[in-house]
């Protein structure tokens, strides 16, 4: 019955912690100015230290001797690392998480196929919204062993590159800045600094290709962004007369005298052919006839 009390007031100590964690976020930390990642590492650090501290404490007024608790817990710990190496490895990575601080509560970041917003840095496992509104939930030991892209780390400026190609005869400069008005008017998305820049890229097979390169704050929305961008494109090329052509091949032939050398049953088939067509039968070229 000792037992059972111990781990009702174990239970309710962390009930506790996370009512106080929940009003240091919600009721504090928000109002300090301080990022959201940062308020989110912060009330993070406070509920494990409390609990933490609170545990400890209510196993010295229970009469249990830390020393003995410790050797049993590192005993204990040994047979669950064992048999629990990933959990224990997303935990330390979520520890690595909140003090180095890689990614944050509300960070666009790109890891493996998926890409998203963070939306929680748990103690196992981190959760990412992609833009179709889908939690992903991705092991904390995965951002530390993995290429990881986060768009607004240190520096929330991110640059787009949209291809596009005209047709060739099209005026070089007015693509330039039929481009060039295109970002313009999709401003505040598009940033005016960095200016947008217009790169003539190649001489394609079918086009002449060009680059539009844009900067936005908000690596987030950049689907959006694009997609927008298309359509002012669109919008200027056509209104300005500037085509953007199919893919397309062209075959140019040029007469010449060229022998050509027939065996002698390929020139009787070709002239029992030619002299049934004037007679109005069809001959195929086995040398069949075929009335009409």
């Amino acid at each position: 019955s000792d037992l059972l009390i111990l781990v009702g007031l174990v239970w309710a100590l962390i009930i506790g912690v996370g009512g106080i964690t929940n009003i240091l976020r919600s009721r504090i930390l928000r109002v300090t100015g301080i990022n959201r990642g940062a308020q989110e590492a912060i009330a993070t650090m406070t509920k494990y230290s409390l609990i933490t501290i609170g545990v400890m404490v209510l196993l010295q007024v229970w009469g249990l001797d830390l020393s003995s608790i410790t050797l049993l817990a590192s005993a204990f710990g040994v047979g669950i690392g064992l048999g629990f190496q990933d959990i224990a490895k997303n935990f330390g990575s979520g520890l690595v998480l909140l003090f180095e601080r890689p990614i944050q509560v509300g960070d666009f970041v790109e890891i493996g196929e998926y890409q998203g917003t963070v939306e929680r840095i748990g103690a196992r496992s981190t959760m990412i919204k992609t833009f179709d509104h889908v939690s992903i939930i991705v092991p904390n030991s995965r951002f530390l062993e993995a290429e990881l892209i986060n768009w607004d780390h240190d520096h929330p400026v991110s640059a787009l590159r949209l291809p596009v190609g005209v047709a060739y005869g099209s005026n070089v400069e007015g693509v330039c800045q039929a481009l060039l008005d295109a970002a313009a008017a999709v401003y505040p998305d598009v940033l005016s600094m960095p200016e947008p820049q217009v790169l003539f890229i190649e001489f394609g097979d079918s086009s002449l290709n060009f680059e539009l390169r844009v900067w936005t704050a908000e690596p987030s929305k950049q689907v959006i962004i694009r997609s927008e961008l298309y359509f002012k494109i669109e919008a200027i090329l056509r209104e300005r007369q500037i085509e953007i052509p199919f893919p397309q091949q062209d075959l140019h032939l040029r007469s010449g005298n060229l022998p050509i050398d027939l065996s002698p049953r390929m020139e009787a088939m070709l002239m029992q052919f030619f002299q049934q067509e004037s007679n109005g039968k069809k001959v195929n070229l086995t040398g069949k006839e075929q009335r009409n």
